[in-house]
């Protein structure tokens, strides 16, 4: 077996296989939670079609969100001790873009706790521009993952 396979042998790549493949289920609610979001905020509140997008925005936290993120980090963490990259500046780069990541999880959470409150705190235009926020850490992250520089 290659060294680079570590204490995981031959499934060292089915769990990278697996760990991606969570990543890009993370990244698609990421992306379509603020979506939703401005959707919602444009349904007046208390409405049937307010009650609606709680519901979408609840499902897509029980069944994508929360799950992906969960296991995208039992096999990233898995992977991290596989290789023992915690020295690597690539990988502690990539690590912080990642807690980042989660923190924006969190907090799309809140935001989804507030709006279903009927609290509208950020404008439609502020809920597109954060949307653009796990575009541009995926990039980073997958630069440092691939390129390791």
């Amino acid at each position: 077996m290659a060294d680079w396979a570590g204490f995981l042998g031959a499934t060292m790549l089915w769990v990278k296989a697996a760990h991606v493949i969570f990543v890009i289920f993370l990244m698609a609610g990421l992306f379509m939670m603020p979506r939703f979001f401005v959707y919602h905020q444009q349904a007046a509140v208390g409405s049937d079609e307010d009650k609606k997008w709680i519901e979408r925005e609840d499902r897509l936290r029980r069944i994508i969100l929360n799950p992906s993120l969960i296991i995208v980090w039992i096999f990233g963490l898995t992977l991290a001790f596989n290789g023992n990259y915690w020295g690597e500046t690539w990988f502690i780069a990539k690590f912080i873009l990642v807690l980042a990541l989660s923190g924006y999880h969190g907090w799309l959470i809140g935001y989804f706790k507030r709006l279903s409150k009927g609290e509208r705190p950020l404008t439609e235009k502020q809920l597109r521009m954060l949307n653009e926020v796990p575009g541009v850490a995926a990039a980073i992250i997958v630069i440092l993952a691939v390129v390791r520089p």
